[in-house]
């Protein structure tokens, strides 16, 4: 079996990403490395440490597509880390003279965690940037169905009526906070890491300050107050957010599961030829595409431990915890953005049964609306015996297979309060929708003020 299927490249098609795998692939990481060498090099020369002629050929050598890669896969072997071969081979590449200039006052934590920072911003940004398109397509639909009358379910039964723009609404308030979650952890994620062998820059002396404020600039990267290669609470919480985001992305997959099933019918993911389909079943349109932004939720969530485990760093470096990181971090990254863009389309071209919705709410018989009858008789008989008297208006509708508006019609003591209409008013399901409307529109200006904050 593939030991992961979002690195396979057949079943990497519905797990993960490809624009995912390519800003945490190791050849982009490896070039994340060179770009931290050369940025580390312009800076100093910037500051008069270095040659200018030294720094200009170690950015002219820093491509990640000259290296050797098996001769960086044997020193990797050997050192644990792939720093020193790729400085050995940087400092090559830019000639003898050159070459004593590279890595000037920097350890491989600063290398390994910058680069990763940098990936780290390409990754934030294609998930902020697919986290907005969402947002937007689930305020069209939100918008579109804001008074399309449905059952509300708890527990698996219908409940209240609802409008399928309220439960889209439902989806999309907590993505809108994701969003703004995302934007500020920001500038905990996005900072630099340059601090030599443990974290004072002494070899650079007093200079170690400037060359660390230099190099921030160079990589437009925030300058920490310390460093933090052993405070790795900016990448946990980024870790963390991919879970929150995975459980906010499995809730409308979730419903939208349910609301395939035969019986139901009430939405469903957008046909394509075969998509969805049975090998043996020609009528079957499955909810695949919903079953894997569930599977790739959980799966990123169970990094989760490991990611946390991986903060545990001894003194000022820790022994295995970075490995650790390196185990969690990418998977969580790739299935998060996976379970994203499966929901995007399936977000974006949903499609809605609205008379479906009603033919659901009228095929209970009316027995939807027993709350909205009760609290209209309230008022006239008390709560009590109003409860009383749907309650067995309830019981006749079962027994004998009747609405509940006749069999409302057929006690006194509520035909002497309602005639027909009145009976028939209480019992609409657009008549008791509270203030779904309300609410709905409340999120949908939230999701506007997030749609501009994008632009």
């Amino acid at each position: 079996m593939t030991v992961n299927p979002a690195d396979a490249p057949v079943q990497g098609a519905v797990y993960g990403s490809d624009a995912m795998r390519a800003i945490l692939a190791e050849p982009a990481a490896l070039q994340r490395m060179l770009d931290f060498e050369a940025a580390l090099a312009r800076a100093q020369a910037r500051l008069g440490l270095i040659p200018a002629e030294a720094a200009e050929a170690i950015t002219a050598a820093a491509d990640a597509t000259k290296l050797d890669l098996p001769a960086l896969a044997g020193a990797t072997r050997n050192m644990g880390f792939p720093t020193v071969g790729l400085v050995k081979q940087l400092s090559a590449r830019a000639g003898a003279e050159a070459g004593r200039w590279t890595h000037w006052g920097a350890t491989t934590q600063d290398v390994l965690d910058t680069a990763l920072v940098l990936q780290l911003r390409d990754a934030i940004t294609l998930l902020d940037a697919d986290l907005a398109r969402l947002i937007a397509a689930l305020a069209t639909l939100a918008r579109t169905h804001r008074d399309t009358v449905m059952p509300g379910r708890t527990h698996a039964q219908q409940a209240l009526p609802i409008t399928f723009g309220y439960k889209v609404a439902l989806w999309l308030d907590p993505l809108v906070t994701m969003r703004e979650r995302l934007a500020q952890l920001r500038p905990r994620v996005l900072r630099l890491q340059f601090g030599g062998a443990v974290g004072t820059l002494a070899s650079l002396g007093e200079d170690g300050p400037k060359v660390a404020a230099e190099l921030a600039q160079e990589l437009d990267l925030a300058l920490p107050a310390i460093t933090w290669h052993v405070a790795r609470d900016g990448i946990a919480e980024l870790g963390c957010w991919c879970g929150l985001l995975c459980g906010t992305l499995a809730k409308p997959a979730t419903d939208i599961l349910w609301l395939m099933q035969s019986e139901v019918g009430e939405a469903s993911e957008p046909a394509a030829p075969g998509k969805g389909g049975s090998s043996t079943m020609p009528q079957k349109r499955n909810p695949i595409g919903c079953e894997y932004v569930i599977a790739q939720a959980r799966g990123a969530q169970a990094q989760i431990p490991l990611l946390l485990g991986a903060m545990l760093h001894q003194h000022e470096r820790g022994a295995g915890p970075m490995q650790e990181e390196q185990l969690a971090l990418g998977q969580i990254l790739l299935l998060t953005h996976g379970a994203l863009a499966t929901l995007l389309p399936i977000a974006e071209g949903l499609e809605v049964d609205a008379a479906r919705m009603r033919r659901n709410l009228d095929a209970g018989g009316g027995m939807i609306m027993a709350e909205a009858v009760m609290m209209g008789l309230a008022p006239h008989l008390g709560r009590g015996a109003a409860h009383d008297a749907v309650h067995h208006a309830c019981d006749v509708a079962l027994a004998e297979g009747v609405t509940l508006a006749a069999a409302l019609g057929r006690d006194e003591r509520i035909t002497a309060l309602l005639d027909a209409a009145g009976i028939a008013r209480l019992t609409d399901p657009a008549g008791y929708l509270g203030a779904a409307g309300a609410f709905t529109d409340a999120v949908l200006l939230r999701a506007d003020a997030s749609r501009l904050s994008a632009a």
